[in-house]
C-alpha cells in the first residue's frame, strides 16, 4: 500500500470509528426518551378539579381539639370558604374570604378567635431571586485532561477549579475526589421544590424521579386523584411538573445532571433520582400556601415508600410564615433535609430573616454562595448565627430549558452543591438520620478567612469530607 493509500484508509477509518460513536449516542438518547414514552402516564393529566382564578387569602391553624367540620362553620359563618386541608400540619387549613377583604384583615379576623386558632396568616407571594442567566455556556476551553468526559466539565469550577477564567486553584468542593468513593445512588431521591424541572432534558432525562408502579397515585381532598408520573405541580391544573422558567432545571442539574455521558455537564450525583416539586410559575412567583402543598406531597410520597432524603429549596422571603415552618418541621420528622437558599440581598440573615432558610428548625440547612475565589458573593446574605455553610454560587454553568446550558449566579446555586453532597453522604450511609446528616453536613468545611464571622461553619462545604467515616 503506497502512502497516499494508507491515508486515505486511515482517515476513512476514523471517520467509521466517529460515526459509529455518534450513531451510539443517538440511540442511547432514543432509549432513554422511549422510556418516557413507553409510560402510560407519561402524557400530562388533567385534575378532576377546575383550580380557582385566584389563590387564598390565608392560611389558618385552628387547635387540635377543633374538628374539621366544626372548621368548616366557623369559616362559613364569616362567609369564607375553606379551600384546603394540609395534611402534614394538623388542623391546617387554607381559607378564601368571600367579601373582598384584604389577606391582613381577613388574617386578623381569626387571630382574634385566640381559642380556637393557634395563628393566621396571609397567603405570602414567594419569588425566584437570581442574577438572569446568560444565554450562552461559556466557549469549552480546559477541556484536555480533566474527568468526568462531560463536554463543559471544564467549565465547572465549583466541582474542580484548576484557575480556570481567572479562578484560584482548589476553591471547590473537592468532587473529584469525592466521586472515588461514590458517584450517587439511584435509590436516593432529592426533591426540587422550584419552578418545576425540564425532565425531558438528555442531560437529566436518566436521573428524573417515576413514580413506581408499586406507588399508589397522590391523592388530595383539594385536588382529587394525582396522576404524579414525574412528581407534583402546585401551580396550575395539570399533574404535570415541566419547568417553563428555567430556575428549577438549573437547580436540578447542579445537584443531578448525569455525569459522564459525553453531554454538558456533571451533576454533584452522576446517578441519583430528582423529583420536581413545581410552585413557582413561568415568571417565578408562588406562594406560601403553593410551597407548602408540594411539601405536604413529598411528605406523603415519604410515607408512601419513596426514598425523599432531601428537598431543596433555592427561593425565599422576608415575611416569617408559621404555616410553612410547621410544613417544614413535618418534613424533617419524616425523615427529610431540608436545604435553602441564605439569600442575595447582601444582608445579614440574622438581623433581616431570609426564610425558610432562616427556620431554626433541626432539618434546615442555610447556604451562602462564594465565587470561584473563594470569597463571599458580593450579593450572597450571611449570618454568623443563622447561616450554616458557603458553597459555589456565582458563574455557575448548569443544565437550562430545551436541552441548554446557560450559567447563572445566585444562593440559588449554591444550595444545590450541598443537597447533592448529602446525597451523596446517604449514598454511603442509607440509614443515617436527619440530625446526624446535617451535622456531618456543616462539620465537612475547608475554613476561608473570607467566612469568619460570616457563616456558623466558617467554611466552604467539602464533599470529600463529608464523605469521611
Amino acid at each position: 500500500m503506497n502512502r497516499q493509500n494508507f491515508w486515505i484508509h486511515l482517515t476513512l477509518a476514523v471517520i467509521l470509528i466517529i460515526a459509529a460513536a455518534i450513531l451510539g449516542q443517538i440511540r442511547r438518547w432514543q432509549s432513554e426518551i422511549e422510556r418516557f414514552k413507553q409510560s402510560p402516564t407519561a402524557k400530562p393529566t388533567k385534575l378532576n378539579r377546575t383550580k380557582k382564578d385566584s389563590e387564598p387569602e390565608v392560611l389558618v391553624r385552628f387547635r387540635p381539639e377543633i374538628s374539621m367540620s366544626d372548621i368548616k362553620k366557623i369559616t362559613a359563618k364569616l362567609n369564607d370558604r375553606v379551600e384546603d386541608e394540609i395534611e402534614s400540619v394538623e388542623n391546617l387549613v387554607a381559607i378564601d374570604d368571600l367579601d373582598g377583604l384584604n389577606a391582613e384583615q381577613v388574617a386578623e379576623e381569626y387571630r382574634k378567635m385566640s381559642d380556637l386558632v393557634i395563628y393566621a396568616e396571609p397567603n405570602y407571594e414567594i419569588n425566584i431571586d437570581f442574577e438572569k442567566p446568560q444565554s450562552s455556556p461559556p466557549s469549552g476551553a480546559f477541556l484536555n485532561d480533566i474527568f468526568p468526559n462531560d463536554t463543559l466539565f471544564g467549565e465547572q469550577w465549583a466541582l474542580n477549579n484548576t484557575g480556570q477564567m481567572g479562578g484560584k486553584a482548589g476553591a471547590d468542593i473537592s468532587a473529584l475526589k469525592a466521586w472515588q468513593k461514590t458517584k450517587g445512588s439511584k435509590k436516593i431521591v432529592v426533591a426540587v421544590l422550584d419552578s418545576g424541572v425540564d425532565y425531558q432534558h438528555l442531560d437529566l432525562i436518566s436521573n428524573i424521579w417515576i413514580r413506581p408502579d408499586q406507588i399508589p397515585p397522590y391523592e388530595d381532598d383539594e385536588l382529587g386523584l394525582i396522576n404524579d408520573t414525574y412528581g407534583f405541580n402546585a401551580v396550575d391544573n395539570l399533574a404535570d411538573p415541566m419547568d417553563e422558567n428555567g430556575h428549577g432545571t438549573h437547580c436540578a442539574g447542579i445537584t443531578g445532571a448525569e455525569g459522564n455521558n459525553e453531554i454538558g455537564i456533571a451533576g454533584v450525583n452522576w446517578q441519583v433520582e430528582i423529583m420536581p416539586l413545581k410552585f413557582l410559575s413561568r415568571n417565578g412567583s408562588g406562594t406560601t400556601k403553593d410551597a407548602i402543598e408540594a411539601i405536604n406531597y413529598a411528605i406523603d410520597r415519604k410515607q408512601k415508600g419513596v426514598n425523599i432524603r432531601v428537598i431543596n429549596a433555592s427561593w425565599g422571603s422576608r415575611f416569617y410564615s408559621k404555616a410553612l415552618e410547621d410544613t417544614i418541621r413535618a418534613a424533617g420528622e419524616a425523615g427529610i433535609l431540608f436545604v435553602a437558599a441564605a439569600g442575595n440581598n447582601s444582608s445579614d440573615n440574622d438581623q433581616f430573616p431570609h426564610y425558610p432558610a432562616s427556620y431554626n428548625l433541626p432539618n434546615v440547612i442555610s447556604v451562602a454562595a462564594l465565587d470561584r475565589n473563594d470569597n463571599l458573593a458580593s450579593f450572597s446574605n450571611y449570618g454568623v448565627k443563622t447561616v450554616h455553610v458557603a458553597a459555589p454560587g456565582k458563574d455557575i454553568i448548569s443544565t437550562w430549558l430545551d436541552n441548554e446550558f446557560k450559567e447563572a449566579s445566585g444562593t440559588s446555586m449554591a444550595a444545590p452543591h450541598v443537597s447533592g453532597i448529602a446525597a451523596l453522604i446517604v449514598s454511603l450511609n442509607p440509614d443515617i438520620t436527619v440530625e446526624k446528616l446535617k451535622k456531618k453536613l456543616l462539620e465537612a468545611v475547608d475554613k476561608l478567612d473570607s467566612l469568619k464571622d460570616k457563616v456558623k461553619s466558617g467554611g466552604r462545604i467539602n464533599a470529600y469530607k463529608a464523605l469521611e467515616n
